[in-house]
């Protein structure tokens, strides 16, 4: 509302209850208070004066304080709407901000978790190979540990037939003090070993 608007609003109220009051009845006035009686010229003066000094009051106000009142009303008015639509335009950045802060959050979260499955993925790969490189290696080994054990198993089992013979010859000769026949004795103890499971 613009200040002049107001002032005229107001002042056609306050001029209509002035005439009321200077049109009622002197014998209302005057009932029981001497004062306000107007037959007499001091009182109608008075009343007459106070009406003009009122007037001139509410024209000089009107002219002056109620426009300069109505101005700053207006103009906190106008501060409080604008704050207000301030505050709302920085309500929605922060809600569109927290918007955002949840939508990049739930993004991160979500490739967070995709390298992580992707870094298991490669590690349990990673543990796959190396698993069996390590397998192939021990199947390695172990072959070559049986063969080297059936070598010298071989050689042992030629060194015990061997050391066999020979101590078997030479206990026959202290016995006999003879000589046994060398490819009789191989063949016995060669049969003994075989019944054991010596080859």
């Amino acid at each position: 509302m613009r200040p002049m608007k107001a002032v005229q609003r107001y002042r056609g109220s306050v001029l209509i209850a002035a005439a009321g009051l200077l049109m009622l009845p002197t014998g209302a006035w005057a009932e029981g208070m001497p004062q306000l009686d107007f037959s007499t010229k001091l009182t109608l003066s008075q009343v007459v004066w106070g009406a003009i000094i009122f007037a001139l009051l509410y024209y000089l106000l009107s002219r002056t304080g109620l426009p300069w009142v109505a101005t700053v009303l207006e103009e906190r008015a106008t501060k409080i709407a604008k704050d207000l639509d301030e505050a709302r335009a920085a309500k929605a950045g922060a809600d569109a901000g927290m918007t955002e802060a949840d939508e990049a959050t739930a993004k991160a979260r979500a490739e967070a978790q995709a390298a992580i499955n992707a870094a298991l993925e490669d590690a349990q790969k990673a543990a796959a190979v190396q698993s069996e490189t390590l397998n192939a290696r021990l199947e390695d080994r172990l072959k070559e540990s049986e063969t080297q054990i059936a070598a010298a198993r071989a050689s042992a089992m030629r060194a015990l037939r061997q050391v066999a013979t020979e101590t078997a010859a030479t206990v026959v000769t202290r016995l006999t003090g003879s000589a046994p026949d060398t490819a009789r004795l191989d063949n016995a103890i060669g049969s003994v070993l075989t019944a054991r499971g010596i080859d």
